[in-house]
């Protein structure tokens, strides 16, 4: 248990409801095995039914659900090399558990990365005695609104020797709805995706704005970024901007791409 629970403070976590799930990425090089701890930080138990899911991105960096009878090879292949259980969990407060997974690549399969999407999702509790008896008395059509809530985190694999770069462009500020946004496009190369935060800084290094969690996948080799800011924020965009691209701190850091512009 102490080891599990030392996985929270070592990762990065999402949480959705009362679930809580780190890490909230895998990536397993050329197969092997991992594993995500799942906790409930409720005050009852609960139940979370485990899935693998194919999604794509689009150029503006959303994600749209893909059919199995859709797929296309490489999203086939990743369903088809990837294992897990259990696929069913049921947490006490306060209690994790961990979900294993492995992946074992074909010898003949390609070279590249293939990606699967891990879905969290709970199930709503049955009835108690209890509340069935006050429904049937009251007889009639009854609707219960119940909220399912989820958690979906990227499962790569990456078989051979992979590289991925990307590239900015063109930062200016954009108004929708009444927000404003500072707007970017990003680019990327090689054969695998790329991942980490985006963070802008004035000509003296004083941080405008920073945004954790950006990533750029196989699919597509441009997309659109939007960073909403403040008034405050808003007023310090005067000058040249240097926005920069990194690993998250968590991953070495290292800079991925950047550029310098004044933002209009």
């Amino acid at each position: 248990m102490a080891a599990i629970s030392a996985v929270f403070a070592a990762v990065p976590a999402q949480a959705q409801g009362d679930l809580l799930v780190a890490p909230t990425r895998v990536v397993m090089n050329g197969g092997g095995s991992a594993e995500v701890v799942l906790s409930n930080i409720g005050s009852a138990p609960a139940t979370y039914r485990i899935t693998l899911e194919l999604r794509r991105m689009d150029g503006e960096g959303d994600f749209k659900d893909v059919a199995e009878e859709s797929a296309n090879a490489v999203e086939r292949a990743a369903l088809d090399m990837i294992r897990y259980a259990p696929r069913r969990i049921t947490l006490l407060p306060g209690q994790p558990q961990a979900v294993r997974l492995s992946a074992r690549p074909a010898p003949d399969l390609p070279d590249g990365e293939y990606r699967v999407h891990m879905g969290f999702r709970a199930i709503p509790a049955a009835l108690t005695p209890g509340e069935a008896a006050r429904e049937a008395a009251a007889g009639g059509l009854s609707i219960r609104l119940t909220p399912i809530y989820g958690i979906t985190i990227p499962v790569f694999v990456r078989k051979g020797r992979l590289e991925g770069g990307a590239a900015l462009a063109n930062p200016r500020l954009v108004k929708d709805g009444g927000q404003t946004f500072v707007e970017l496009d990003m680019s990327r190369t090689g054969e695998r995706s790329v991942f980490g935060m985006v963070e802008g800084k004035t000509a003296r290094g004083e941080q405008v704005f920073q945004l954790r969690g950006i990533a750029i996948y196989p699919e597509v080799t441009q997309r659109k970024l939007r960073v909403a800011v403040t008034p405050e924020q808003q007023a310090k965009l005067t000058g040249p901007i240097r926005i920069e691209y990194r690993e998250l701190p968590e991953n070495g850091g290292q800079l991925i791409a950047a550029v310098t512009s004044a933002i209009r």
